[in-house]
């Protein structure tokens, strides 16, 4: 069911992941439709297009907690892809995660690390083709 919300959420989405959004939705779409549906529609068709933050600072929120849970990788991946393209750079992206050190332990900061290492180099990879 696509209703406002979904569609606005849906343009959010495009802009800030591409295509990583869209293949995250597809995958639910079998098991959890709903689920994926909600996923689209609430953070992105209702918070993310909130006035007060622009898509940079929320890209910034969001790797820092998906940094500090610890538990959400594939998550955080395309959060950091996500960061890169509404204009981050990966030193702003790498001293977020170093700064969840402090509040979310060296485990989870190493983990974020090593994601953001690996969307680095996948970056590297498509601007050589």
């Amino acid at each position: 069911m696509r209703n406002q919300r979904y569609e606005q959420g849906w343009k959010m989405l495009e802009r800030i992941d591409g295509d990583a959004g869209k293949q995250v939705t597809e995958a639910l779409r079998d098991v959890a439709p709903d689920l994926a549906r909600y996923a689209v529609e609430f953070p992105f068709g209702d918070v993310y297009s909130r006035p007060g933050l622009g898509l940079r600072e929320r890209e910034i929120a969001t790797v820092a907690a998906l940094t500090a849970l610890g538990t959400a990788t594939p998550q955080l991946e395309v959060h950091i892809h996500g960061a890169l393209n509404v204009g981050c750079s990966r030193e702003e992206i790498t001293e977020v995660i170093i700064q969840m050190a402090v509040y979310a332990g060296f485990p989870a900061a190493i983990n974020g690390a090593l994601a953001a290492k690996r969307v680095f180099a996948q970056r590297d990879e498509r601007t050589k083709e």
